[in-house]
Formats: C-alpha cells, sequence, structure tokens
C-alpha cells in the first residue's frame, strides 16, 4: 500500500488535512528505511568476516564442486559479451527513442547463476539483510513507525499489509549486479595469475590467458625450430635467439586453447583465494556498504534500481590490454 492510500485512510477517519497527514506517513517511511539500512550496514564487518575470510570462505567456495565447474567457464566467457551489452544498455536507456531496444537488452540474462552465487545471495538475503525471515526486519521497521502515525491520529493500525514487497524488486536486481562481481573478480583473478606467472616463470610481462598463451607458444616453436635446425640444435638455439620464430596459427590458438581451459578451471575456484584477499583489503566490505547506500537511496526516491558495480569492467579493461600487449586481436 502507497503512502497517499495510507494518508487516505486516515484522513477518513480523523479529519487531518492531506498534506499534512502524507508529510508525516513520508517522513515515518523514511525514518523507517534510515534505521533498517543503518542496522543492516552494522552487520556488514561480521558478515565479511563469517563468509570471506578462513574458515568461512573455503565453505562458501566448496559448494562450486559439481556443475559450477562448467557454468563458471561458461560465465568467464559471456562476460565480456555481457559487459557490451550492459554499456548499449545504459545508453539506450538515456533515449526515449530506444525504450523498446533497452527493454529487450534488459531481459538478456548475466549468465548461469552459479550455486556459489545463489548462496552467496541467500546468506545476504538472510544474515545481512534479513529480508527472507517470518519476521521481515524491513517490514517490522514501516510497520512500526506507521503504527505511530496512526495513534497519534487515534486510528486503529493494522499490521497486515506486506511493505516489503516496495523494495523486493530493487534487492533482486541488487543482488544480480553483486553476483557479477563473482565473474569479474574470477575474471581480475586470473589476469592478475598470469602477470605473477610470466613474471617469476618467464620473466616477461604477461598480462592475461592471451599473453601466457602467445608467450608459449613462442617458446615452444623456438624449441621446435632449434631442434631442427641446419648446423645443430646448439647454433640452432643461438641464432633463434637472436631471430625467434613466429609461430603458426595452429600452434597459437592451440595453447590458447589449453591455457583458456585451465582458467576457466581455475575461475570456478578462485573465490576460496580472491575472497579472503578481498576481505583483508576491505572490497567486500566497500561493496556491501555501496550496495546498502544504492538501495536506500532508491527506496527514498521511488526509483529503479541504479547499484551497478564497475568490477565487469575494469575486468573488460584487463582483457583489452591483455589482447594489445599479446598483439593478438
Amino acid at each position: 500500500m502507497s503512502s497517499g492510500e495510507n494518508a487516505g485512510q486516515l484522513n477518513a477517519s480523523s479529519g487531518v488535512d492531506d498534506g499534512q497527514l502524507s508529510a508525516e506517513i513520508e517522513q515515518a517511511i523514511s525514518q523507517a528505511a534510515a534505521r533498517y539500512f543503518d542496522e543492516c550496514r552494522q552487520r556488514v564487518p561480521s558478515f565479511v568476516r563469517r563468509h570471506f575470510t578462513y574458515p568461512g570462505a573455503i565453505a562458501l567456495n566448496r559448494v562450486a564442486l559439481g556443475w559450477d565447474m562448467l557454468r563458471a567457464p561458461l560465465n568467464l566467457f559471456w562476460a565480456p559479451l555481457y559487459s557490451l551489452i550492459s554499456l548499449l544498455h545504459f545508453a539506450c536507456v538515456k533515449q526515449p527513442r530506444l525504450a523498446g531496444l533497452a527493454s529487450l537488452l534488459a531481459r538478456i540474462p548475466s549468465g548461469f547463476s552459479t550455486q556459489v552465487q545463489a548462496q552467496i545471495s541467500a546468506l545476504v538475503m538472510d544474515e545481512l539483510l534479513n529480508a527472507r525471515s517470518e519476521d521481515n526486519a524491513f517490514e517490522v521497521h514501516l510497520l512500526t513507525s506507521l503504527q505511530t502515525v496512526y495513534r497519534r491520529h487515534n486510528h486503529d493500525a493494522t499490521t497486515d499489509q506486506h511493505f516489503a514487497q516496495i523494495i523486493e524488486p530493487l534487492l533482486n536486481d541488487a543482488l544480480k549486479q553483486y553476483q557479477l562481481t563473482r565473474t569479474a573478480s574470477a575474471d581480475i583473478a586470473n589476469s592478475l595469475s598470469c602477470t605473477v606467472l610470466g613474471a617469476f616463470a618467464f620473466q616477461k610481462f604477461t598480462p592475461g590467458g592471451i599473453g601466457v598463451a602467445a608467450l608459449l607458444a613462442s617458446l615452444l616453436a623456438t624449441e621446435l625450430a632449434s631442434r631442427n635446425f641446419v648446423f645443430g640444435e646448439t647454433l640452432g638455439r643461438w641464432y633463434y635467439g637472436v631471430f625467434p620464430p613466429e609461430p603458426n596459427l595452429s600452434l597459437t590458438l592451440g595453447m590458447l586453447a589449453g591455457i583458456m581451459a585451465l582458467l576457466a578451471a581455475f575461475a570456478a575456484f578462485s573465490g576460496v583465494i580472491t575472497d579472503p584477499v578481498q576481505a583483508l583489503l576491505g572490497v567486500h566490505r566497500r561493496r556491501l556498504m555501496k550496495m546498502l547506500d544504492h538501495l536506500e537511496h532508491d527506496f527514498n526516491e521511488k526509483r529503479t534500481s541504479s547499484f551497478r558495480p564497475k568490477d565487469q569492467f575494469v575486468a573488460r579493461i584487463m582483457d583489452g590490454f591483455d589482447m594489445i600487449k599479446s598483439s593478438l586481436f
């Protein structure tokens, strides 16, 4: 039920001015939302410690065993295209003439929902937002505030209204966006792992899987060419060390497929490593705080969800840099 309908009920029973009554109800709802979200913010540090540091991070990511080993790699390959779709949707939303296209793009799924993502969403709803219990915290705060207004005007308050439905679409969209950060984190972890591998194993700068694959293909091409050098392998190593051969396309693509398969498998369980690191750096805390800030602001402004984490675009920038560095377009 909207604040205007509440005002109409009160006005009919007490004869109070509509404007004054509506203002009181709006203020009561705003204060209830503020109290609710403040409580959620206070739970963030303990929530992060419980689920994103050891041993909680192991228990959380253990559910990846199973179909997530297939879903996570597929999400990883779909993520770059979905990032482009998100940018296109953002541009279309700004143009009223493209409202139909924007609506169509909004219905495109962000990928397969993994067991880890579902587990995190359930934990956020149950423990952080306290929004799925019978005594829904958001609804309790709203009813308590509205009952104060009702009593002030000698009106019997009813408690059978599900005010939590007002924010349910906002919560669902915010959690969908929050889930995207898991795929982005896995993608960023892969890029950083490749960078570390290239630096320590080959003393080369390899900012991603493409860079590692190109480097390994080049090393293998050099090794094969040296063995078949007309003046022997020793002189071949010296010669091709100065004039390295270009790996053929089949060798490069084969190496790329192998590296991407390994990175995709790593993506399913990368949270075991990345979650504690992000918790230590405060990334999880800031991300959850930002989500709560957007939820509260969107609820007060009565608009659609504005929570849009930038993680997926950071991952795409790293992928682009990897392609440029490897000269593979």
